[in-house]
């Protein structure tokens, strides 16, 4: 359907790796006559050789085989060899195999620290261990022939010169999830081993409508300019690049027509923060609110100039904390509202409640003349353009995933039928509803990529996801949110800083060097070194045990009433404590340090 890109740039689909003493090799093995490519473990340095270095040891080296190179990343003495072991086949891309990385590994290349000083090792040895969380990192896919990273539109748009380069070369950097690690192999010159990753989800399925087959397929693209952990990422930054951005695109293919159709979610688009602190839900505090028109001013600017027309519709709360939130977003925005940009507040816990989503209807009412204006990307069967998107629905709530994802469900779900209505698969009246099969597999695929999209910036699947899953709330919906609510904030609190000192690394967004960090990382001093939430809670408990069992022997001496009320006040003293420096004994990221 699509002409393949990069056909002269075939990148290597299977590889060796060979783990010699001082060095690693990586042959590839898919049939290809390319150079092979080793790694220093000395100092990371890479070249090309075109046979097999001779082992001059005795013992025979480790073997793996690997299925692509996601790129180098250099700290202060080592660098760190990305590398994906297992794939999985996902699906398709507009005619193209795409793979699910199943596992990395990061290789060290840090014999160098054998000569280090020793506070250059200590510090080497805690950003490494930092790394180890990225081993584990979530929803990462990947072509060896199409251009992920790029909507059917933008790939079609491409030039016939521009689709002769290498992947890497055209793919959208700000969702190229390897873009910083692929900087030391782009200087080498490694072309054929620079492979874009990108993180959201991939979801695909056929099903029968007639006698005719429709394939539908549910893609996600995270932004890496301001990507993060849930409570470590929040609104956007002074650029107007905004935290968990993502763009989904649906593509449906029948009868030889393929169609696509963009939507987006991002935070709230001006200077806001969240601060775990031990509450289960901690205050959204305003930063620097003088400048949210101008940041808003940035980020709708560029929506503008790579979708077209946007309505951003908001589903916050209008009371309370979030209440706030609104009116700040709306105010920001008010200078900007015109024809080529909307703004449109749909409360939905209060219209929709827990359960009565099918309300929804009234915001679709309030948008349908926008979708109806823009419109869809279409391609005939001659791969011919019919068709194009004019401007995008940008949505969000507070976190951008529960309602947001319930919310973008719906619209994609009205585009669908939309389309099929438009190449007369449907009548005027019929729906997806009208085909089970097609709408079960609808329902699926949507409450995958909302726990997918989850999963990356909270940890969790998706809340609401039974009612995308089912079309109704059920209760085992309710106690599975309930479950997920406590695990989110387990992980806000205790486990989300450390992750996210890793995607800054990942991602550049902390360069490190020893003239910066050899000063720049603060020792916990005070109570702050030994402040340790079970070591809090344990002197509470035993400050009870011991205030209890004092009472119970105040019959026996009258002096076991002071030693009780002694303990009482220590225990209620700790919890106190704990509770107003909650920040303090929260797992909190430390090469960029958040406000106290």
């Amino acid at each position: 359907m699509m002409e393949k890109e990069g056909a002269g740039q075939k990148l290597y689909t299977r590889m060796r790796l060979w783990v010699f003493p001082d060095q690693y090799v990586i042959e590839p093995t898919d049939g290809s006559s390319g150079s092979i490519l080793t790694v220093s473990r000395v100092d990371g340095s890479m070249k090309l050789l075109d046979e097999l270095p001779h082992c001059s040891t005795v013992r025979v080296p480790k073997i793996q085989t690997i299925f692509g190179v996601i790129g180098m990343l250099k700290l202060l003495s080592g660098s760190y060899l990305f590398v994906i072991t297992e794939r999985e086949c996902v699906g398709s891309y507009l005619g193209h195999p795409i793979f699910k990385v199943s596992s990395l590994k990061i290789f060290p290349c840090d014999h160098s620290l054998n000569t280090s000083p020793a506070e250059q090792k200590r510090m080497e040895t805690e950003f490494s261990a930092v790394l180890n969380a990225a081993e584990g990192t979530p929803g990462l896919f990947f072509s060896y022939d199409s251009n992920l990273t790029l909507s059917a539109q933008r790939l079609h748009a491409l030039g016939d010169e521009s689709k002769r380069l290498p992947l890497w070369r055209q793919a959208d950097p700000r969702y190229l999830w390897n873009n910083y690690m692929m900087e030391l192999l782009i200087d080498s010159k490694l072309d054929q081993y620079l492979l874009p990753i990108v993180q959201g989800s991939f979801q695909h399925f056929q099903a029968a409508i007639g006698k005719d087959i429709i394939d539908v397929t549910l893609i996600a693209r995270r932004c890496t300019r301001r990507t993060g952990t849930r409570m470590w990422r929040r609104g956007a930054d002074s650029d107007g690049y905004v935290a968990n951005f993502v763009e989904t695109e649906q593509i449906m293919q029948l009868k030889g027509l393929t169609a696509s159709f963009v939507q987006v979610r991002g935070s709230m688009p001006f200077l806001w923060e969240q601060i775990v602190d031990l509450t289960y839900k901690p205050k959204y505090e305003i930063v620097k609110p003088e400048e949210a028109p101008r940041v808003a001013e940035r980020h709708f600017l560029d929506l503008r100039k790579r979708y077209g027309s946007v309505i951003a519709v908001d589903l916050v709360n209008t009371e309370g904390g979030e209440g706030r939130l609104y009116e700040m977003y709306s105010n920001s925005v008010q200078h900007i509202v015109g024809d080529d940009m909307r703004f449109v507040h749909f409360d939905f816990h209060k219209i929709c409640g827990h359960i009565h989503f099918e309300r929804l209807s009234i915001l679709y009412d309030q948008i349908a003349d926008f979708l109806n204006k823009n419109g869809y990307f279409l391609l005939n069967e001659k791969g011919e353009k019919v068709e194009e998107q004019r401007g995008v629905v940008r949505t969000n709530c507070v976190d951008c995933l529960d309602r947001t994802n319930v919310t973008q469900s719906m619209i994609g779900r009205k585009m669908l039928e939309s389309q099929l209505r438009g190449i007369r698969a449907f009548d005027a009246k019929e729906t997806i509803s009208s085909h089970p099969n097609f709408d079960d597999n609808f329902k699926i695929m949507w409450a995958n990529h909302g726990d997918d999209i989850s999963i990356q910036y909270s940890g969790t699947d998706a809340l609401k996801g039974d009612f995308v899953r089912c079309g109704q709330r059920t209760i085992q919906g309710i106690i599975k949110d309930g479950r997920n609510a406590l695990v989110r904030y387990y992980l806000n609190n205790f486990v989300d800083g450390t992750k996210q000192d890793a995607i800054d690394l990942l991602h550049g967004h902390f360069i490190v060097s020893t003239s910066r960090d050899m000063t720049s990382q603060p020792q916990k001093a005070g109570v702050e070194a030994i402040a340790s939430l079970p070591l809090a809670l344990a002197l509470v408990f035993v400050g009870c045990f011991f205030t209890l069992m004092s009472l119970s022997q105040v019959q026996d001496n009258p002096w076991h009433l002071l030693f009780s009320f002694m303990s009482a006040s220590l225990s209620v003293a700790i919890a106190a404590y704990v509770r107003a420096k909650g920040r303090m004994f929260c797992n909190r990221p430390r090469l960029h340090k958040p406000r106290s």
